[in-house]
Parts: structure tokens; sequence; C-alpha cells
């Protein structure tokens, strides 16, 4: 039965036709996401079937900084009855996102271009592409670098007593937090280049935050890393650093002042224009 809005629109009502219109093109808009989180998705799966053949290899390649660091003979333990399992399983998943990435993104981008205009087509794919790059060179700089100091200042210091044996789940934990932690953090140029780019903070206030920009990374380092100095360190070292590199890039892209030649009226010239005003109303009444 065709409801009140389609039995106006078939009487040529302008207004109903409108909101048919704006039904049909959500309803559009709501059908091509679908599609694209469809073939985001899809790409996943097909790369994670032809990953999991190989998915042992793989965890051994992420676990391999953290036996290169235990004790000679030490291997690194399963407590659940089925990790031995899904530990591997879900490292393939994180795998197969990372290579389908491109797929992915480029999914995202199609529905979203249409939207924009020109000029933020121009910005915009750029900044996707940058911040792909990005966040993957920041998850590699914790893998080859991070790992190895961390790791092994940690079984150094730790009691002779002690024999270190790493549960595999816990590890893919602490191994996922720091693969986030660093791979936002490699993002901080594109979100000063970002803010700067659109007017949001101006460069001169980037640059007088600073000192508290630098207390900030020392902050999200003692929460986002383990309880361990070194940790923190190699993460809020490199978030000053990048926030450095996001400033000199900024320059760049930093929107030039609009010019203007008005000048403010100093206090006496605002009183001599308003007793101006005060005595022309005077002689020309309303």
């Amino acid at each position: 039965m065709p409801n009140s809005a389609t039995r106006l629109a078939q009487r040529g009502n302008p207004v109903s036709l409108t909101v048919i219109d704006q039904e049909q093109t959500f309803l559009s808009h709501l059908v091509e996401l679908r599609d694209r989180l469809l073939r985001a998705i899809l790409a996943i799966l097909v790369v994670f079937l032809c990953l999991m053949p190989w998915a042992s290899e793989i965890y051994d390649f992420l676990a391999h900084p953290m036996m290169l660091a235990l004790p000679e003979g030490t291997k690194m333990i399963a407590t659940g009855v089925v990790t031995p399992f899904l530990v591997p399983v879900k490292v393939t998943v994180m795998v197969a996102f990372v290579i389908a990435l491109p797929i992915v993104l480029y999914q995202a981008w199609a529905f979203v271009a249409p939207g924009l205009y020109a000029h933020e087509k121009r910005l915009g794919l750029p900044l996707v592409i940058a911040s792909t790059l990005l966040f993957i060179v920041g998850m590699a700089f914790c893998y080859y670098f991070v790992f190895g100091v961390v790791f092994k200042f940690i079984n150094e210091f730790a009691p002779k007593s002690i024999t270190p044996a790493p549960d595999i789940e816990q590890y893919l934990s602490f191994v996922m937090t720091m693969f986030i932690a660093f791979g936002v953090t490699f993002e901080v140029p594109v979100v000063v280049i970002v803010l700067v780019r659109m007017g949001i903070v101006s460069l001169q206030k980037l640059r007088e935050i600073r000192p508290y920009a630098i207390v900030g990374a020392f902050v999200i380092a003692a929460v986002v890393t383990p309880p361990d100095v070194m940790s923190q360190l190699l993460l809020a070292i490199p978030l000053v650093l990048l926030f450095e590199v996001g400033l000199l890039l900024a320059r760049f892209v930093e929107k030039p002042a609009a010019e203007s030649d008005y000048t403010a009226l100093t206090d006496q010239e605002m009183e001599r224009e308003l007793d101006q005003a005060e005595a022309d109303s005077r002689k020309n009444p309303p």
C-alpha cells in the first residue's frame, strides 16, 4: 500500500517529489556504502585465505624479536587450549588487512570523492596515501628497532633466578598495542599539516605551544606504552621529532594571511566619529 508521500507525489505535489528524491538519494548512498564495504571485506578475506597456509610462519616472524631476546633454548608458551590455533589466525588477519589496505582505502576514497570539491580532492588523495605509508613505516620502526631494544632491556633487567616464558596471547596483545601506538605517532605530521592547511590552528600558534606538546608527548607515551622507561622514551622522542617535522612541512601549505587596509581607530578618533554622528543626527532628524 503506497504511503502518504507516494500518494501526494502521484497527485503532482512538488514538495513530496523533493522528499522522495531525497529518500532515493539517501538509499542509493546506503547501497553504495554497503557495496564498498563488501568489496573491502572481500579483498581482506581473499588475502587472508591465501596467507592461511603460512599462518604459523607468519606468527614466527612476528615473534622473532622476542625469541632473539629470550635465553637460548627458551620458547614462548600457550596457556589456552585453542590459543596455538587462534593467535596465528589473528596475526594472519592483521597481515591480510595491511596487505589489502590499498584496496580498502580505494573503496573508501571512491565512496567519499564524488562529494568533494576539486581542491579537496587534490589535498585529500595525497593525505590518504601519506597517512597509509606513515602508519606502515611506524609499524616497521616498532618491529625492527623498538622491539629489539625493549625486549633486550627487559630480559637483561630480569633477575637471574627467573626464566622468561611469555604467553603468546599476551605477546600478541602487547605487539598490537605497540603497533597502533607507533602507527598513530607517525601520523603526527599529517595531523599538523591538516590543522594548518584548514586554518584550524595557525603555524605560529603551534610553535608557541611547542613546550606543551613536548610534555604531552611524554604523557601520552607513559599512558600508551608498558610501564618501562625504555618504551616510553622510544615513543615520546619520535613523537616530538615528528611534531617538528610537521611544523617544517606545514610552512609550505599554510594559507597566506589575508591582506587588509583596515586600521583600528584610536580612542580619540572613535570619540570624534561618535560626536560627528550625533551632530549629523541632530541636523537631520528622521
